[in-house]
């Protein structure tokens, strides 16, 4: 089970059908909906005020979820943030993805299924659009998603939404080995997700 506290008498909430790794930590009053994954080393840490992290949404390794009581810090269904990302008393919008090292800040609102590049940083009070995609420091709308770009990014969350099937199913702690066995297996994924840094026509890098 995860690194689970309860501060001030409030107690994480976690749906059956999450998939909460162990190495993560739920700090007060944090809400996790079915179908979600938490990855290894993210913390929520919900004393300052509400986390609320809706159906199929992941956030994934070393991320920072924090926030005060002046909103609650919201990850709407099938929400997508990436490695190492830090979230602060904001929203993220149904679909919308957060790249791997970005910052979104206080009151700031990334809209449904727009995508905050790697390494950008969204600004305190900031909106971005929804079906955009934001990049750089501080974070500028770029351009239109298109179709396709939203595609993509689908099969990534997709990938997720598989992941936690799996790791419910087959995480477990273990030894080890001392050599490769012969033949030895690779993973298998019936998602086939790929890199989203070649979908930006500006080559701009995502990161998922």
């Amino acid at each position: 089970m995860a690194n689970i506290f309860e501060f001030q008498g409030i107690t994480p909430v976690v749906d059956p059908d999450a998939y909460v790794h162990p190495n993560a930590t739920l700090i007060g009053d944090v809400i996790i909906g079915p179908g979600t994954y938490i990855a290894p080393a993210a913390v929520l840490r919900g004393d300052f005020g509400r986390i609320i992290v809706e159906r199929g949404a992941n956030i994934q390794d070393g991320c920072i979820v924090h926030g005060s009581s002046i909103l609650d810090t919201t990850i709407e269904e099938d929400g997508h943030i990436g490695h190492g990302a830090i979230l602060h008393t904001c929203i993220i919008r149904r679909g919308a993805l957060v790249g791997i090292n970005a910052v979104v800040m206080d009151e700031a609102e990334v809209g449904e299924l727009a995508i905050v590049a790697a390494m950008a940083f969204v600004k305190a009070g900031d909106r971005i659009p929804p079906r955009t995609l934001a990049a750089g420091i501080p974070a500028k709308v770029r351009r239109e998603l298109t179709e396709s770009d939203m595609a993509h990014k689908a099969e990534g969350t997709a990938m997720y939404h598989e992941n936690n099937l799996h790791a419910r199913a087959t995480m477990k702690a273990t030894e080890a080995l001392t050599e490769i066995e012969p033949e030895r297996r690779r993973t298998k994924w019936e998602t086939d997700a790929k890199p989203l840094y070649g979908m930006s026509k500006d080559k701009q890098q995502t990161g998922a």
